[in-house]
């Protein structure tokens, strides 16, 4: 009992530590003390045009929680091995973006808990800054790597792209990587289907900024999917983190499938997970994952009155709403960048 006592203070203060590292990213806290000499919370509050008052307190629980160092309460420094994880630009992956999942996730849970109490879900409506959130998570774990290690594990796209194809990217979300894609090959047409209309404009507005002429983006439902979709339409369609989240997969990956030419391919990203929950025990953020899945994906999908499948509905799962989608011919891969997700190379069945 004293050691589960033990581990629920740990918790309380990492929990807290995760709010504090969602706002040091968030007002440019972290970018304004990386390469900084020790400097006071005055200095520091002036640097980034921040109160000094909310600057020194968020330095005490920093420091408190041993991301900041200082030895005198008076002056304060960021490491640069911790920098590194706490700022885009840094020489290691940035993992700070991530924990803006909770205070998102903490301003729906009186909703939350009365759907525990009550069924139902909480509408897209009522999460304001998701897709810019998810805008940062997409810049992390897919347009970062995209060109370079998604694209090829389908042999033979990388150059189909190059030559000039039709791409859709369903849940294009803002359109980072869609819109990264348009510029790296010219020659190729791309389409980008998100149900946010702010999304979509600001998506759009982006790509007429940019001048890209070769991408187009919609704000779409796609929960009859499987009915509208545009036949044969389609070379390759991409779905990065995005099927889970839907009120019917089943019905988005009929429609897929239809708009799919028959020798076309599914490039698809989701939660690499087991759909046991006992198999996910040993998964490294699988309390991160299921939490943001009850707090936000699957309730979504139930409010919209859908399956609710969850971020963590897992690989066996997965690959049956596929098969009886008409995509047979499935890969499973991984890379090992990505400790949170599976791709899938799928081809409609012969």
């Amino acid at each position: 009992m004293d050691a589960f006592g033990d581990r629920l203070v740990e918790m309380f203060n990492q929990a807290s530590l995760g709010l504090m590292v969602s706002i040091g990213y968030r007002t440019g806290l972290f970018d304004t003390m990386k390469n900084r000499e020790p400097s006071t919370s005055e200095e520091i509050a002036i640097a980034a045009k921040l109160s000094e008052r909310y600057v020194r307190e968020w330095l005490g629980a920093m420091t408190t929680g041993g991301i900041v160092e200082s030895e005198d309460g008076e002056s304060f420094h960021l490491p640069a091995t911790h920098a590194a994880m706490l700022t885009e630009d840094g020489e290691g992956e940035c993992l700070a973006h991530l924990t803006q999942y909770f205070g998102l996730m903490g301003g729906v849970e009186d909703k939350i808990v009365a759907c525990f109490r009550e069924g139902g879900g909480v509408p897209y409506s009522e999460f304001p800054r998701f897709h810019e959130v998810m805008a940062d998570d997409s810049r992390q774990s897919v347009v970062s790597t995209l060109v370079e290690h998604i694209l090829p594990l389908s042999p033979g796209l990388t150059m189909a792209l190059k030559n000039g194809i039709r791409v859709l990217d369903v849940g294009c979300g803002r359109g980072y990587a869609l819109r990264l894609m348009a510029k790296e090959f010219p020659e190729s047409e791309f389409v980008g289907y998100d149900l946010s209309e702010e999304a979509i404009s600001f998506a759009t507005e982006l790509a007429r900024k940019e001048g890209l002429e070769n991408i187009s983006f919609e704000q779409r439902d796609l929960s009859s999917f499987n009915e509208d979709a545009p036949p044969s339409a389609f070379d390759l369609i991409t779905a990065f983190d995005a099927i889970h989240d839907q009120a019917r997969p089943d019905y988005v990956l009929a429609g897929i499938r239809k708009a799919l030419k028959r020798d076309g391919v599914f490039l698809m990203q989701d939660i690499g997970a087991d759909s046991n929950i006992a198999a996910n025990k040993d998964h490294p953020i699988g309390p991160l994952l299921y939490t943001i899945s009850c707090m936000h994906c699957m309730t979504v999908s139930l409010a919209q009155g859908g399956l609710g499948v969850g971020a963590m509905w897992g690989e066996q799962l997965t690959l049956e709403f596929l098969g009886k989608a008409g995509f047979q011919n499935v890969q499973r891969r991984n890379l090992d960048h990505d400790i949170q997700n599976y791709y899938y190379i799928a081809r409609p069945a012969a």
